[in-house]
């Protein structure tokens, strides 16, 4: 079975629904007249079926690359009082990536690899510039 990372939709007009969380309902009325939608974040994918949208979903397994520029972790600043802003994997800070691996033990084991991952492709990117 597939883990799933990113649950998304596109819908005609190009708007993009996201559904970052389980019972994470998102709705857009589209500029055809039809409603699309999509829900389950990353525990399933529930969405519309009017056959025009486009399934933008992607799963651990479709590889780092692309997992990296979709994940998305949640952060409400250091202080924790900030809006909830959700960021990929590729713009986090290393820093707050090895953060999130000490302070968050109830992670997800699919964020958990995927942010293991992520340091180890950064490593590997700052190994290739030292050595020729």
């Amino acid at each position: 079975m597939r883990t799933l990372i990113y649950n998304a939709i596109r819908t005609p007009d190009g708007t993009l629904l996201e559904s970052h969380d389980c019972h994470d309902y998102r709705q857009h009325a589209d500029a055809n007249g039809k409603t699309y939608m999509v829900d389950g974040g990353r525990d399933y994918i529930r969405c519309s079926n009017n056959g025009d949208e486009v399934s933008l979903a992607v799963y651990l397994e479709d590889g780092h690359d692309k997992v990296r520029e979709v994940m998305k972790w949640g952060n409400r600043g250091k202080d924790g009082k900030q809006p909830l802003k959700w960021v990929a994997l590729k713009d986090m800070e290393s820093s707050h990536i090895a953060a999130c691996l000490c302070t968050q033990p109830n992670m997800k084991p699919a964020h958990r690899i995927s942010m293991e991952n992520e340091i180890t492709y950064r490593e590997a990117l700052c190994k290739d510039e030292i050595l020729p």
